[in-house]
Parts: structure tokens; C-alpha cells; sequence
């Protein structure tokens, strides 16, 4: 997928729903490191401060938690987690 200038929904809002569909499709499993923001900055074309909106939305929903200095990682499901 790519972003689409010409839409009416913000590019970060584009890439996070691409990055979601990623996450729910499997391509990025649970523990799975997401690419760094450079590489997503290049994959998209997008810049810095977008690219890190779109990841920072995915880490309010839930999705993926961030670890200083190691990088960005999709969160297992609840239902991955023993109770």
C-alpha cells in the first residue's frame, strides 16, 4: 500500500491504518521489532514527525509498545497473554 496525497484522510492517519493492517493480517506478529521510523520514512516517503504520529496513534490504541534505545514492538493479543 501506499500513502495517497490526493485523499482527504492525513497521510499519519494513512500510515497507521497500514501499519494496523500489517499488525492484524501477521505480517508483524506479536513481539515482532516494526521497522525504525527511517525505514518507514523511506518506505512511504513521508517525513519524521508524520511517521511518528501514525506509530505514536498505534501505541495509544494499544497496539505496540516502544522501549527507549531497542525500538518499537507489537504488543501480544490479550488473549496471548496466560491469565
Amino acid at each position: 500500500m501506499t500513502i495517497n496525497p490526493d485523499d482527504v484522510t492525513a497521510p499519519w492517519l494513512q500510515l497507521a491504518e497500514i501499519l494496523r493492517g500489517r499488525i492484524r493480517s501477521g505480517e508483524y506478529g506479536p513481539g515482532t521489532r516494526l521497522p525504525s521510523l527511517v525505514a518507514l520514512v523511506e518506505e512511504f516517503g513521508l517525513n519524521a514527525k508524520t511517521t511518528k504520529k501514525a506509530v505514536d496513534a498505534l501505541r495509544d490504541e494499544g497496539l505496540v509498545v516502544t522501549s527507549p534505545g531497542r525500538g518499537t514492538f507489537v504488543k501480544p493479543a490479550a488473549s496471548d497473554n496466560p491469565s
